[in-house]
């Protein structure tokens, strides 16, 4: 396995693939990665010639008053666990690599609509900076297929909107949310949470599916299932930041014609900020 730092290199050995017809599938990540991240790596594994993942902490994605300096970094561990996978190629670039110019003269990717929703409201920006960053490591990397997991719900549609809309040729994957054998969604923030604070958060889980029962048993009244569940939420010690169910496909508010739903969550613990969510499909057989 190869890890690479700068850009060139990385080009280089693109264009050895590129000539031998070698299919790349490709899986960004901001490393200290979790058995989600791997699920990643395997499914990509299973389709292409070459796997390429890079570990890069993204700033721009950050807000002022989130957690970029405390974010896990655990780079020895990463690269041991791809190696075992048999990842052909690490890439880790270097912030000033990426962004030679600053965040703030830096040229940016917004997918305009589903950016400002949902996530987007809570965190402005935020998708923008993974836009921005998702547009540059595919133009680096050049790969014939992209892996994400489907935990980041919002995120994949933004990416699958900005491949689409910028005509990039690759074929973008969303993969199944890994879970604890108690549901709560594998992420690399859930080491920020406490002992106690790890005992309530598969309650993040269960309020999902149980509002996912209602829906299909027929119910409509989706505002008051959000108000029911969120305050529970806030009485088992929760901070809730929205709970919301929209349709699957374009991210808008549900018509009664709508039968692709997702219902999706982000609450604090602490000061730790969680996500997830789960799909809902009233097709009948």
């Amino acid at each position: 396995m190869q890890v690479i730092s700068e850009i060139l290199p990385l080009r280089e050995i693109r264009r050895e693939w590129q000539l031998a017809g070698k299919v790349i599938a490709f899986v960004p990540t901001m490393g200290n990665l979790h058995q989600g991240h791997l699920l990643l790596v395997e499914k990509a594994r299973e389709i292409a010639d070459i796997v390429v993942v890079s570990i890069f902490v993204n700033p721009m994605q950050f807000g002022a008053n989130e957690d970029l300096e405390a974010y896990p970094r655990t780079m020895q561990q990463d690269c041991a666990a791809l190696e075992a996978l048999g990842v052909d190629l690490v890439f880790t670039p270097k912030t000033s690599d990426i962004y030679p110019r600053g965040l703030e003269q830096q040229t940016f990717v917004e997918v305009p609509g589903i950016s400002y929703m949902i996530c987007g409201a809570s965190r402005p920006g935020h998708f923008r900076g993974v836009a921005t960053i998702v547009c540059k490591l595919f133009n680096m990397v050049q790969p014939n297929h992209a892996f994400f997991g489907q935990k980041d719900f919002q995120q994949l549609q933004v990416i699958k909107t900005m491949v689409t809309d910028l005509s990039m040729n690759l074929e973008i994957h969303g993969v199944e949310t890994a879970r604890d054998t108690d549901g709560l969604a594998l992420s690399s923030r859930n080491g920020y949470l406490s002992a106690e604070q790890r005992k309530l958060a598969p309650n993040l889980y269960r309020v999902m599916t149980e509002i996912a029962d209602h829906i299909e048993l027929g119910r409509r009244d989706f505002s008051r299932l959000i108000q029911i569940y969120s305050e529970e939420l806030n009485s088992l010690g929760f901070k809730t930041d929205y709970i919301d169910i929209r349709c699957a496909e374009t991210l808008l508010p549900p018509g009664h014609e709508d039968d692709n739903l997702v219902i999706l969550i982000a609450a604090f613990l602490g000061k730790t900020r969680l996500i997830d969510n789960v799909c809902v499909s009233l097709q009948s057989d």
